[in-house]
């Protein structure tokens, strides 16, 4: 039982510091706050947090993952409902999209961070694109199996729609985009639903 409770208290310990480094990443920016900044607020020693945490890089990394974690959960759930498979991909490609805006546009702090980690090309950041364009996937296949989609090529399909979607997905261009002309999520998602619509 010991083990079991040492655990328990190890996840929350690393969630606390998960949660307090994401508070100083959005008031300072994540290149000024420090490690021991961190343990300041939580009031435990650098150590400690290093006791979890190996290195201030993998703390931005879980950081990150968390917020990408969550975009993720919501497009499993949506991706495994029973709708239609066009309702399905329209509120999962919107979803997402409605998600990283709220997390990064007009957070400027917080959006550098994830900027900077797409760059980089963390790991984290490639997992969380294979998940998506895995859910994405899941869908289109759904769909032409019941009829409603035409995609010969389901994995190359799901990876044109994260193409066509990048402009809505994706943190940096979210934001770069806001205030310049183009379609708006709903029209773009109604030209995806149209491309992969069975061809009359």
């Amino acid at each position: 039982m010991t083990l079991v409770s040492d655990h328990i208290e190890a996840d929350d310990t690393r969630t606390r510091i998960l949660v307090t480094a994401e508070k100083l990443f959005r008031e300072l920016g994540y290149q000024k706050t420090t490690v021991a900044d961190i343990a300041k607020l939580l009031k435990m020693s650098p150590a400690n947090v290093y006791r979890f945490f190996d290195s201030k890089k993998s703390i931005i990394s879980a950081v990150a993952k968390r917020l990408m974690g969550e975009v993720e959960v919501a497009a499993i759930a949506i991706a495994a409902t029973p709708q239609p498979a066009s309702k399905r991909m329209r509120e999962l490609l919107v979803t997402v999209h409605q998600m990283n805006s709220e997390r990064y546009v007009g957070d400027a702090k917080l959006h550098e961070m994830v900027a900077i980690a797409m760059e980089e090309s963390w790991d984290v950041c490639l997992v969380h694109i294979e998940c998506v364009t895995g859910q994405i996937g899941q869908v289109i296949a759904d769909g032409v199996a019941s009829g409603e989609f035409d995609a010969p090529d389901v994995p190359l399909a799901a990876l044109c729609v994260c193409t066509a979607m990048i402009r809505y997905f994706h943190p940096q261009m979210i934001v770069e985009a806001a205030q310049k002309p183009g379609p708006t999520i709903d029209q773009m998602t109604d030209f995806v639903l149209a491309g992969l619509a069975p061809r009359r």
